[in-house]
């Protein structure tokens, strides 16, 4: 087992357009691999019990550590989606530790 903490990204999304978005997608399990991460959740919203919350999907990817979050986050390969990922929709990305 390893010392270290895992890590998780959490996205909060309001998808602007569904094409973009569907090849975003589509294009971001490639960034994950190289950085061990797992995509644990894709999902839509069923309902706020409490509080506000105008995002439509949510997003949990799990990380090794917080040194691959941000190694992923920071790495060309996903740097690259991010102007495809801003025309398809408007989102928080979050990272925390576990």
């Amino acid at each position: 087992m390893s010392d270290t903490a895992s890590a998780y990204v959490i996205g909060h999304i309001k998808i602007k357009d569904a094409a973009k978005w569907d090849e975003y997608r589509s294009r971001v399990p490639a960034t994950l691999a190289p950085w061990g991460a797992e995509l644990v959740l894709r999902g839509k919203l069923a309902s706020v019990l409490a509080g506000d919350h105008p995002y439509s999907d949510t997003v949990v990817i799990r990380f090794p550590d917080l040194r691959a979050v941000n190694g992923w986050y920071a790495s060309p390969a996903y740097q690259a989606l991010i102007p495809l990922r801003a025309e398809a929709a408007d989102l928080v990305l979050l990272g925390y530790e576990a």
